[in-house]
């Protein structure tokens, strides 16, 4: 069993103490997930559980609070599915419910799944009250996980009440500590490496998967784990489709090739976007655009600070990119939050000290197959934000320096 990913195992325990105070009497759970091993890629847990635990290799496992049960080494206990030892042979040896593993995870009590039916129920009707701590879903997909089993609960007994205490995960992990921030700044240094990386390749005749190639070869030369996201690589007209992720088609002279690319250290990982010439050196209208859009991504970074919403980040960058004349080709929001996840849990209210954002204005002209996107990775201080991905360059003379080298 992994656990921690570069964060100390005090910080997790930490993190469900935090969670039993907030829940006062009422009974929580937090499930993984299940699923198999997938044939290309990784299994991923819930990542509210991997944040509650550090651990992203048990599906079928969940965390079940109890803040009111009587003996305090059960107010929080760790459920993992059974052994099954002809399975594990391929997909990997698992341990034994032990000292060694309560130790290894910081659970006081470790039990199987199966007996999650009986210590719910029992729990439940004690305590008369239990709360929602995944997300709701919308209305045309299953509803949450603890949600369905806490109905099938109350279903089964009498005067248990569901309360909504859906926000206080995503209220936590907005807020990062500082293991978490050195962890995301290993993942920029890393991200800095494969941008490095692409500056030194890009030219008339490469491929974006070739691009693609060296971005990611070079995450992990920089001590990453890999891609946090699917990889983009646009060039030209491909450089206007936000979410492109083809990667197929050459890079021609005179294009523009949008790269927007993060490594992942760890659970948590980075995202930046960055603009360059294809040819090394910007047209002049190129030139334009991409200093308008730098214009506005220097606004709104100076815009972040505690007690702004995004709509408030975004409103400078909007502004200046609309007195260009480029309002109609603005078409996304200024940025979303960082961490675990590439568009991480966002919490209501206001930004706070300790958040890490997204600052990602754009424009995209399709009719001349020009799209030109700056994004940073930025950390939210009690003085304003601060720029986590500067060591990756992005104003016009250095990037036209750093291609000619």
């Amino acid at each position: 069993m992994n656990i921690g990913d570069g964060i100390a195992l005090a910080e997790f325990v930490q993190r469900r103490e935090r969670v039993l105070r907030a829940l006062g009497p009422s009974v929580g759970l937090v499930l993984a997930g299940d699923g198999a091993p997938p044939l290309s890629g990784r299994w991923l847990p819930d990542w509210n559980f991997y944040y509650l635990t550090g651990i992203r290799d048990e599906a079928g496992a969940a965390i079940l609070f109890d803040p009111r049960a009587e003996d305090p080494k059960k107010r929080c206990t760790l459920l993992l599915r059974p052994l099954n030892p002809e399975l594990e042979e391929w997909d990997g040896l698992r341990d034994r419910i032990s000292e060694k593993l309560k130790k290894a995870t910081g659970f006081q009590t470790v039990l199987r799944a199966g007996s999650l039916a009986r210590l719910l129920t029992v729990a439940a009707r004690k305590r008369k009250r239990v709360a929602c701590l995944h997300p709701f879903s919308t209305y045309p997909a299953e509803v949450s996980p603890d949600l369905a089993l806490f109905r099938r609960v109350v279903e089964r007994t009498v005067g248990v009440a569901i309360e909504d205490r859906s926000t206080l995960l995503a209220e936590m992990r907005a807020i990062k500590s500082k293991a978490e921030l050195a962890v995301m700044q290993r993942a920029v240094n890393a991200s800095a490496r494969g941008f490095g990386a692409a500056v030194r390749v890009i030219r008339p005749g490469i491929t974006e998967r070739d691009v693609q190639r060296a971005v990611e070869g070079g995450f992990a030369e920089g001590g990453a784990d890999g891609p946090g996201y699917n990889s983009i690589v646009g060039s030209g007209l491909n450089g206007c489709v936000l979410h492109y992720m083809d990667n197929s088609c050459p890079c021609e002279d005179g294009d523009l090739v949008v790269i927007d690319a993060g490594a992942r250290v760890g659970g948590y990982t980075a995202d930046v976007t960055r603009t360059y010439p294809v040819s090394g050196r910007f047209t002049p209208e190129q030139r334009d655009v991409y200093t308008v859009v730098l214009r506005a991504l220097a606004a709104a970074t100076k815009a972040v600070r505690p007690g702004v919403h995004m709509s408030d980040v975004e409103a400078p960058a909007r502004a200046i990119i609309e007195k260009a004349g480029y309002g109609d080709f603005f078409p996304h929001g200024i940025g979303h939050q960082l961490g675990i996840e590439v568009h991480d849990v966002t919490p209501d209210g206001p930004l706070k000290a300790g958040m890490v954002v997204t600052v990602e204005p754009g424009v995209y002209i399709q009719a001349k197959e020009l799209g030109v996107r700056i994004e940073d990775d930025v950390l939210v201080t009690p003085r304003g934000g601060r720029s986590l991905t500067d060591a990756i360059p992005k104003d016009i003379a250095d990037i036209e320096a750093a291609m000619r080298k």
